[in-house]
């Protein structure tokens, strides 16, 4: 059964998994489900359509799906927030509900999401996304799998980070971030810096798919080539390893443009 404080409001129709725990003060809204073993703490606000995963750790003071901020919202619209399981959201963190009806604001599971970060409506996180603290994202951003965003840094709508990519602090995100890529900032202006080599090598990757995506690199910025002619270049001249195949279709397929 669930542990819901004496203080905690718990709407009649929110659906509590076993061994859920309601801090003081918290509450939870009448459409919420919320998964076997989450933890709700102190004061944190968990409203509209929102779903949580199993063994969630919601930290005080959290608010998760109010309504957009998004002035195109339409009242009566219904709109969701999904979350995954194992995801820790921390203090005075906020995710807020889609602005169309169905739409989803989605954070993945096993993703660490820091105080005061933001989630505007139709973000989503893959799996495993870490977003240090203060990281704001506006709407329709997407963070895929294994993806880092340093502290205090903020992304511009609809731009995407790829997979295990590393994006330093403070870094304004304008265009998309390619997939296995370190990015940080070059005066006013984000820059590639090379491949997250360290993240890679904590994650398994062999020193050949890091020495190609190091060649990849070296073609794209460093030899005077524009984009086509590089990519190009990394598909005739570098191993074709799985990383690199997705990579150049990264920069193919961006709508934002890639930095």
């Amino acid at each position: 059964m669930a542990k819901i404080h004496a203080t905690a409001i718990v709407e009649d129709g929110a659906k509590l998994g076993a061994d859920v725990e309601i801090g003081p003060y918290a509450h939870v809204g009448r459409d919420v489900v919320i998964g076997d073993g989450t933890v709700v703490m102190q004061g944190a606000i968990i409203d509209g359509h929102t779903t949580l995963g199993e063994k969630c750790q919601i930290f005080p003071y959290a608010l998760i799906g109010m309504k957009t901020q998004d002035l195109k919202y339409k009242e009566g619209s219904t709109s969701y927030v999904e979350i995954g399981n194992r995801t820790v959201i921390r203090e005075f963190a906020t995710v807020h509900l889609g602005t169309a009806d169905g739409e989803k604001t989605i954070i993945g599971n096993d993703c660490l999401f820091m105080a005061y970060c933001h989630a505007a409506h139709g973000v989503i996180l893959g799996d495993h996304v870490i977003c240090s603290n203060s990281v704001q994202l506006a709407g329709d951003v997407h963070l895929q799998d294994w993806a880092i965003v340093g502290g205090c840094s903020a992304s511009h709508q609809f731009c995407t980070v790829g997979k295990h990519a590393m994006v330093g602090g403070m870094v304004k995100i304008r265009q998309d971030v390619p997939p296995y890529m370190l990015c940080d900032m070059d005066g006013s202006d984000q820059r590639i810096i090379g491949p997250n080599v360290v993240g890679l090598m904590r994650r398994g990757f062999s020193r050949d798919v890091i020495r190609a995506l190091k060649d990849a690199h070296r073609l794209i910025y460093r030899e005077g080539l524009n984009r086509s002619q590089a990519l190009e270049r990394v598909e005739n001249d570098v191993e074709p390893f799985d990383e690199i195949k997705e990579l150049v279709a990264f920069y193919r397929n961006s709508q934002r443009g890639v930095s």
